[in-house]
């Protein structure tokens, strides 16, 4: 038996990290919902002209690698089972009882729900369970509305199905 430890993909997590930048690129639109969000964030052309746009897409860049990579805990189940073993570091070693034990175990089920369709369920689960009491509770106190609130939520949790499925499918 070989080693099958879950371990990061770097280059999907990289892949799926450009999903928030495209799905905002989409979303916020002028044509799409960027002129309602505008209107429910009260922003106006000229706030939005002031921004050091390489500074904000490279700082939100690095925030959706970091989303990516904490989302692959929750979308691969495969490394909950790795977790509840990894007090032991045999798990590695292939030739010891642990290790041999998840070895298998991998072998039987390390495919077992890593399709994009379950990845995305997860996500959307994540972006509707997390994202809309963080948004929601923040909108609150801010005096934001309903619909501020839901176009946030709706571009994070179909953000969070697109990079789900890709993490789920390709690492």
């Amino acid at each position: 038996m070989q080693n099958v430890m879950v371990t990061p993909n770097f280059l999907i997590l990289l892949l799926a990290a450009l999903v928030p930048m495209v799905m905002g690129f989409i979303w916020y639109n002028p044509k799409v919902l960027g002129t309602a969000w505008m209107n429910a964030s009260g922003l106006t052309e000229e706030k939005m002209k002031g921004a050091n746009m390489p500074v904000v897409l490279g700082v939100s860049f690095l925030f959706s690698f970091i989303l990516a990579f904490g989302l692959q805990f929750i979308v691969i189940h495969q490394w909950g089972a790795q977790s509840s073993m990894m007090i032991d570091k045999s798990i590695a070693d292939p030739s010891t009882e642990l290790g041999g034990y998840f070895a298998n175990y991998m072998e039987k089920y390390g495919h077992t729900f890593r399709t994009f369709k379950h990845g995305a369920l997860h996500g959307t689960m994540t972006g509707i369970l997390l994202a809309l009491p963080i948004l929601g509770t923040s909108a609150l106190f801010e005096r934001r509305g309903g619909k501020y609130i839901a176009i946030h939520v709706g571009y994070w949790a179909i953000t969070m199905a697109l990079m789900g499925g890709i993490i789920c499918a390709y690492s």
